[in-house]
């Protein structure tokens, strides 16, 4: 199948999706032997740093149904949109997608922005609303998560989002599939989840 967006030439691409003003970063020898528990609780370490599936996590953590409201499909071709530098990794036509994972009752837990190749998101998100976790479970697509890096920062934007105040946590990584990058996927994390994880630290 092939991707049929039409990109928005009207704004800046960087200014489009919620990156955090970085007050301290790690790559992946941080995300590897993991950080000080000082700087960063344990149970949110899992949360961070480990391999699973967010969306499965959360639903745990909540006891409801993770959902996904998607506010961004936009094509990117041709920009390096602000992202983390693993984008270069993505084939062009890029997409962007951003969505809000909520729980069913409409708490928003987590800010993520994806980049994919456009002309064959349609083959991995058949159903846009669905998180992508589901999405390629149901097409029992066999995946590797790669996390590149973790951030602490700002955002004015997504502390409106959230109604909770920052600074937050977030990290990026790469999905791979059959040897190949299949998306690039920068997520941001709501301090409300202190509520079952405890404290950041």
């Amino acid at each position: 199948m092939t991707a049929t967006f039409k990109p928005d030439r009207n704004q800046s691409r960087s200014s489009q999706w919620h990156s955090l003003e970085i007050i301290w970063q790690g790559g992946e020898e941080t995300v590897k032997g993991g950080l000080p528990h000082s700087q960063l609780a344990p149970t949110w370490q899992i949360l961070l740093l480990g391999d699973g599936s967010p969306t499965r996590h959360l639903q745990l953590l909540t006891g409801e149904k993770t959902e996904v409201d998607v506010i961004d499909m936009s094509l990117v071709n041709g920009y390096d949109d602000g992202a983390p530098s693993q984008i270069k990794t993505v084939p062009e036509p890029r997409l962007r997608r951003q969505v809000w994972l909520r729980t069913a009752s409409g708490q928003r837990l987590a800010y993520a922005a994806s980049w994919w190749n456009a002309n064959h998101v349609d083959e991995y998100l058949q159903n846009r609303s669905l998180p992508i976790w589901e999405s390629l479970s149901r097409l029992h697509t066999e995946l590797y998560r790669d996390i590149q890096g973790i951030y602490y920062g700002h955002s004015k934007a997504l502390e409106s989002a959230f109604g909770e105040k920052g600074p937050f946590w977030g990290r990026h990584y790469l999905f791979w599939h059959d040897r190949k990058p299949l998306t690039l996927i920068y997520e941001v994390f709501s301090p409300y989840l202190s509520k079952y994880l405890g404290s950041f630290n």
